[in-house]
């Protein structure tokens, strides 16, 4: 399921462990990417999984700079799915800045999504998009 998206990055489990957590060396979460992310475990064979991507296509677009979206395909790096108790998919990470990374599990809606994507963006960047939406055009 490769997406022609280039704001969508698929993550093997070396890439994974550079740019968002090596689990291998410590067990205590630390996110070390530099904005909010998604990561979308995934098969190809999965139907829910199809449906959900080209949602997360659109909203890595609609938020391009803000957050970054990754896949990991469960088949080819089981590794990292069994590390984050992926046991159905899809299963999504929302990870912020600072805290746990938020799992859901399922096909979500783009409402939904945006939603969760919302909860992980900085607070400064709410207030900026809050005002945004308060200003009559």
């Amino acid at each position: 399921m490769k997406s022609n998206n280039t704001n969508v990055v698929h993550l093997n489990k070396r890439e994974f462990k550079e740019k968002i957590f090596d689990y291998t060396l410590s067990k205590e979460w630390n996110y070390k990417g530099d904005i909010p992310a998604i990561i979308d475990f995934y098969a190809d064979w999965c139907a829910p999984c199809k449906m959900v991507s080209p949602v997360l296509d659109g909203l890595s677009i609609e938020y391009q700079g803000r957050i970054k979206i990754y896949k990991v395909n469960t088949e080819k790096d089981p590794e990292v799915a069994k590390v984050f108790g992926v046991s159905s998919i899809p299963t999504l990470l929302f990870i912020a800045q600072t805290g746990k990374p938020m799992v859901v599990r399922g096909t979500q809606s783009r409402q939904s999504l945006k939603s969760n994507i919302e909860r992980i963006l900085p607070r400064e960047e709410k207030r900026f998009l809050n005002k945004l939406i308060s200003l009559k055009w």
